[in-house]
């Protein structure tokens, strides 16, 4: 049984909460805000004790991770510290995306990890799905073949205003970290903004990219469309056939080079996955059970140095709006 605590007790993280209570090899013990009244609200809910700060938790109940659900500017700025103090004590960490709005703390919080051996997750939760599994089984069979190209889009309507790079550091996490799980490391990145009706923020992207490996990848992103069916496409095509996964869950179409038929795995309607919040439930879910596991910090599925690489992509973009070039992620 894993020990479990939640930090920060927004919309996310009691979605958090709520998950880690229905799973039978967690225990939820704890649940932390420095809003004393959300901090109760959530104990309230979730059956746990509440804390108005991570060390006074900490010193309080015997656990074995947390999950840091702090939002901040751009939703990641307040990720740092609840995640240095929590691996300092020693708790493995699974903190929501972005790993951090800024590259520098990301990098101290993936350092610490690594310095002090405990496993450190971020909620990357879209290659969390049956679907983007045996996408990703395919690829591994030898379906694809040789990488050609990687298409990938996602749109959702946020009408918050931000920093101009709010779309970029908020959404995209998630897009280029699965163009990193089919497809590798991104080796450069050029990236092409507008502003949508009535925006003061970049709410609208596109990037080209070229991965290590050679393949080409293209990515658009925007928070000025109403969500629909798909919100969410990806497509990866090799030498050797073709694949698009709709909504990451939903669909995976396998399209072999040369043949007429093609495979298709459908979200099932009964026992599949039922909405959005699955995903979280199949993520929150492998984190406990990789713990149980054993399984050593470096192996583990949608680790922070993964989030930390997707964040140096966005860096790469930022960049290159700023310089209108195409610009080297840093390694």
């Amino acid at each position: 049984m894993i020990r479990v605590g939640v930090i920060g007790l927004g919309p996310i993280g009691n979605r958090h909460a709520k998950i880690y209570n229905e799973q039978e090899n967690a225990d939820l013990l704890g649940v932390c805000d420095v809003d004393q009244a959300r901090a109760d609200a959530a104990a309230a809910a979730h059956g746990a004790r509440a804390f108005y700060s991570v060390q006074e938790m900490v010193d309080a109940v015997d656990l074995d991770m947390v999950s840091v659900t702090t939002g901040g500017q751009e939703y990641g700025s307040d990720h740092y510290a609840p995640t240095m103090e929590a691996l300092r004590a020693g708790l493995h960490v699974l903190g929501e995306k972005p790993i951090s709005n800024e590259i520098g703390p990301a990098e101290e919080m993936v350092t610490l990890a690594r310095e002090k051996r405990l496993c450190y997750g971020i909620n990357m939760n879209h290659r969390f799905t049956p679907a983007a599994r045996l996408a990703k089984q395919w690829m591994d069979d030898g379906r694809i073949g040789d990488l050609l190209f990687m298409n990938m889009s996602m749109w959702i309507m946020n009408p918050r205003e931000s920093s101009p790079w709010f779309q970029i550091k908020a959404l995209h996490p998630h897009t280029v970290d699965i163009m990193r799980y089919y497809c590798g490391e991104i080796e450069c990145v050029q990236c092409f903004v507008l502003k949508g009706p009535g925006r003061s923020i970049y709410s609208t992207a596109q990037f080209n990219m070229r991965f290590k490996n050679g393949c080409l990848g293209h990515l658009t992103g925007s928070y000025d469309i109403e969500r629909g069916h798909p919100m969410e496409r990806c497509e990866v095509a090799g030498v050797k056939g073709r694949f698009v996964v709709d909504d990451m869950f939903r669909e995976a179409t396998l399209y072999p080079a040369g043949e007429m038929e093609k495979r298709v795995y459908s979200n099932p309607v009964f026992g599949g996955m039922g909405d959005f919040e699955d995903t979280f439930r199949n993520r929150l879910s492998r984190f406990v059970e990789q713990l149980e596991e054993g399984v050593q910090p470096e192996d583990i599925d949608g680790s922070g140095l993964d989030g930390l690489r997707a964040q140096k992509v966005l860096a790469a973009a930022i960049e290159s709006v700023k310089t209108e070039s195409v610009v080297y992620v840093e390694d």
